[in-house]
């Protein structure tokens, strides 16, 4: 009960094309293997992921640490709410206390009680270009990480293993960069004007052009965001009597995207094509609630690697279920899109896809293009309708001029088009150190999640203290990393996620897995 269609959009109605993809699946010891079929060509994709489950004395271990955290939280509200612990969060004022509380108190117990004791490891202040090693400004707190002061200090040369510059090219000022000084010079910094107005400047043309040859599509529209690319591009695309299938560990960009959209939202476990294959199913079976009408258009949500686990999508699997059911499929490459793939294009390149399989394509120039910015690709009729319909087109300001000389630079060297072929062979050692790092945590015994290929490394930590303690003591050794926990993944699912970048020497990824080990032995 889709619209079974032919092409890609056109007044805001998606088509798709046919084919048919075959898989062979085999799991062992918490080991997923996949031999994936295109069924254009004979190519063969191996699927390694691990997700390893934790020891039972480790989740009695970080639960019984959260309960802990809980009591003590529980305790200390109790002690501010009778003045003997003075309160530094946001609280009602007095002569309100008739009314609807603006500031809901339980549900800020988390960030008041347990966040704000480990505050410290997230928002660190750098004062560098995040290349393979970075400053990091010293400060310290006097409450509890209520508030901040800086020391003065200057902590230098810290090992990045935290910023998504997986090619090595968001670097400080080189020749190779005189392009875009050229660009600032002549253009200057803003814009000032949407894309509808007087911002659309012939290097957004000519980035446009660059990225459509790049994916290999007829079309691209770039903007000023990447986060926006998604929320204010897919209610473009659907709306009311619409169905999104989102997986479950989808960005915040898409979730938000698919909510501002309006259409109806059902989730599929992650990865899980028997959960996508039902929620398709029984959506062509009985169509809309109550009415039962056919959906007017169908469309699948997925990312090309999750951020948070460091998984790649089955696309060829995805795409086969999308051609079966006639349903849409969007892409978001943020992470994959320079990272993944033998020339660095993204879960397409990687899986050997034809590009017409794939209805949307998204990215960011955030990552592997040290820039900023976002774009969707896809045919022409696609690109035409957003440029008339998109939010970001008609109400966002314009990509900065320098920012799309940027990516143009960074695009054109992993092409080769800047006559080297320096571009391919950062792309084919970020895969080389990928490979290396995540070989030697496994060597070392460390529970890692995700693809064997995926440059995103998430260690997992568990204990709400260790991960506050884990990112405290390599700061201390010189090795600056991001640490996750609850809400932004499970609650006894906290870890420290790496990001590998080509730029890293095989010194400095020894010196990050030998200081992890010796500091979570210790812990």
């Amino acid at each position: 009960m889709v619209d079974p269609g032919g092409g890609a959009i056109c007044n805001g109605t998606l088509h798709n094309q046919s084919d048919h993809c075959h898989r062979k699946n085999c799991t062992r010891n918490g080991m997923v293997k996949e031999a994936q079929q295109n069924g254009n060509s004979n190519f063969y994709k191996p699927m390694v992921e691990s997700f390893e489950e934790a020891p039972l004395h480790v989740m009695v271990f970080t639960y019984l640490g959260y309960g802990i955290g809980t009591l003590f939280g529980y305790l200390r509200d109790f002690l501010r709410n009778w003045g003997i612990e003075k309160c530094n969060a946001a609280i009602e004022r007095e002569k309100q206390k008739d009314f609807v509380p603006l500031y809901q108190s339980f549900e800020n117990f988390y960030t008041r009680n347990l966040y704000m004791r480990i505050r410290d490891n997230w928002n660190r202040p750098i004062c560098s270009a995040p290349g393979p090693l970075f400053d990091v400004m010293e400060r310290v707190s006097d409450d509890y990480n209520w508030t901040f002061r800086f020391t003065g200090r200057i902590i230098k040369d810290v090992i990045n293993m935290g910023s998504y510059n997986f090619l090595g090219l968001a670097a400080k000022y080189d020749e190779s960069m005189k392009t875009v000084k050229d660009v600032l010079e002549t253009y200057g910094l803003g814009v000032g004007s949407t894309r509808h107005e007087m911002g659309t400047l012939d290097k957004h043309k000519e980035l446009e052009d660059l990225v459509a040859e790049f994916l290999n599509v007829e079309a691209a529209m770039v903007f000023g965001m990447g986060f926006a690319t998604n929320s204010m591009n897919i209610p473009a695309l659907v709306g009311k009597g619409c169905l999104i299938l989102s997986d479950e560990l989808n960005h915040a960009s898409l979730v938000l995207g698919a909510r501002l959209s309006g259409a109806t939202i059902r989730i599929f476990k992650h990865n899980n094509m028997q959960s996508l294959e039902k929620l398709l199913r029984d959506a062509v079976i009985y169509g809309q609630p109550r009415t039962r009408r056919a959906w007017k258009k169908i469309l699948i949500l997925v990312e090309g690697i999750y951020s948070m686990e460091g998984s790649i999508a089955r696309l060829s699997q995805i795409v086969a279920l999308k051609k079966k059911y006639k349903a849409y499929l969007y892409v978001d490459e943020a992470h994959s899109i320079g990272s993944v793939g033998p020339t660095g294009r993204g879960v397409m390149e990687y899986f050997a896809m034809d590009p017409r399989d794939i209805d949307v394509f998204m990215g960011t120039f955030t990552k592997s293009f040290g820039a900023s910015g976002g774009y969707i690709a896809g045919r022409k009729d696609l690109v035409d309708y957003l440029r008339a319909h998109s939010h970001s087109a008609a109400y966002a300001t314009s990509m900065s001029p320098p920012v799309a000389e940027q990516v143009i630079r960074a695009m054109k060297f992993i092409m080769g088009l800047d006559g080297t072929t320096q571009g391919l062979q950062r792309v084919q050692q970020l895969a080389e150190n990928t490979r290396y790092f995540r070989q030697r945590l496994s060597e070392m015994g460390f529970i890692i999640y995700g693809n064997e290929e995926s440059p995103v490394v998430p260690l997992l930590l568990y204990m709400p203290a260790k991960v506050a303690a884990f990112a405290r003591h390599l700061l201390k050794r010189k090795i600056g990393v991001v640490v996750v926990g609850f809400p932004a993944t499970p609650l006894a699912e906290a870890r420290a996620r790496f990001c590998v970048s080509a730029a890293h020497t095989r010194e400095m990824l020894d010196a990050v897995g030998l200081l992890c080990h010796e500091e979570l032995t210790q812990m």
